[in-house]
């Protein structure tokens, strides 16, 4: 099943795997780098249907770290038809994700105040944003439907929206950083109203055939957060507004980093990554205090999965702890999700589906260390783990 190919919205993919959008740390300046065109060609040759260029902001306002990718500016475009165009000379589709990351913006990157939906204090950037107006949410909109346009022309078969992790549309989404009492805010109705409209601004942008995938949380991971309840009605918003595919995914950057990886958390890593000694130290002090440990287990956000399953009939783009072959056909066919997103197992392993289909392993060698996530900060992303495996090998 997880061999045979499937159509999105008229986009044929070769199999049901996608390369999640996983950041990669390869993007300098807001610009891509030819180490970010040889890693989406390799995950390309390695056998999945369609590889997801991680993190394109959509905003000035927008971007984390200095190495992600900024769509504001067309000089990008160069580099990224390269990009499109190399993938597809490996049999693979390329997507590109589309964000805002609101609070969470670097203000040293941007050289702008953060913004978001309400004055609540970012714990992982220690700002407060500044609440966003209606010309704010109109103008934040219109980016989404430029970048959108610039994607397309670019190449890219398709485009995902950010809408989970505690970005600027999951910051609307969440009771927790949604504090307004206007026509944005309280309801579940209102909180989803600016995701409605990027949805809206975007799909007249790029029209009614170009396949359109959105990144959505079954849960923010904690009390006060985005609960599964609600979730299952943003799928079904989703879905009327046009989505075809649902990424589920979940967890929140600064409350529940990890809820979204499970496993081990890499403090040592995410302390070498840091250039700033404020930032080492808060690591050092508070570091087990603000980054929670989830425990991981195979498949780990498929149980909640099943009520957005049974409530919607869009295509759904299971992820999570994807790392047995057979665990993956049960999940295609009998569960009934339609794709499968990897993300660690391809840092560790670009080829792996051309291996399992090839019956050389029915099983990623990932461990869930998360040594890749430590790293991100600096970037680019690799697998350190694997990496000193070979070194011990050849010595």
């Amino acid at each position: 099943m997880v061999f045979t190919p499937f159509v999105l919205n008229g986009l044929r993919l070769r199999n049901r795997f996608i390369r999640a959008a996983a950041f990669e740390g390869m993007t300098q300046g807001g610009r891509p780098t030819e180490e970010l065109v040889e890693y989406h060609r390799a995950v390309a040759a390695g056998g999945v249907a369609m590889t997801t260029v991680a993190y394109a902001a959509v905003s000035a306002s927008a971007r984390t770290y200095d190495h992600q990718l900024s769509m504001v500016r067309s000089d990008v475009l160069p580099e990224l038809r390269r990009l499109t165009r190399i993938v597809h000379s490996e049999g693979a589709a390329a997507a590109i994700q589309l964000g805002h990351c609101g609070s969470f913006a670097n203000p040293a990157v941007t050289g702008q105040r953060t913004i978001g939906p309400s004055r609540v204090l970012n714990t992982y950037g220690l700002s407060v944003p500044r609440p966003m107006s209606e010309h704010d949410i109109s103008n934040v909109a219109d980016d989404f439907a430029r970048a959108a346009v610039l994607s397309r022309s670019a190449g890219f078969d398709a485009i995902e929206i950010h809408a989970g992790h505690g970005y600027l549309i999951s910051q609307f989404l969440s009771p927790h950083t949604n504090r307004r009492r206007d026509q944005w805010g309280g309801s579940l109705e209102n909180r989803f109203r600016f995701a409605a409209l990027v949805m809206q601004r975007v799909r007249e942008a790029v029209g009614s055939s170009y396949p359109l995938l959105v990144k959505m949380n079954l849960r923010d991971g904690f009390e006060g957060g985005l609960e599964l309840d609600e979730a299952v009605e943003v799928a079904r918003m989703f879905e009327q507004e046009g989505a075809d595919a649902l990424v589920l995914s979940g967890g929140f950057v600064s409350k529940t980093p990890m809820y979204v990886m499970r496993g081990e958390v890499p403090f040592d890593d995410f302390y070498a990554g840091q250039t700033s000694t404020a930032k080492k130290l808060g690591i050092l002090l508070m570091g087990k205090v603000l980054i929670k440990a989830f425990p991981y287990r195979d498949n780990y956000f498929l149980e909640d999965s099943r009520r957005v399953r049974a409530a919607v009939k869009v295509p759904l783009v299971q992820v999570g702890g994807l790392r047995k072959l057979d665990d993956m056909e049960r999940i295609c066919g009998q569960e009934g999700f339609e794709l499968l997103a990897l993300a660690r197992p391809l840092i560790a392993e670009p080829d792996l589906v051309d291996r399992m289909q090839r019956g050389e392993t029915t099983a990623s060698r990932c461990e869930p260390c998360n040594r890749c996530v430590g790293i991100m900060d600096k970037g680019p992303i690799r697998c350190p783990l694997l990496e000193e495996r070979t070194r011990e090998g050849a010595a």
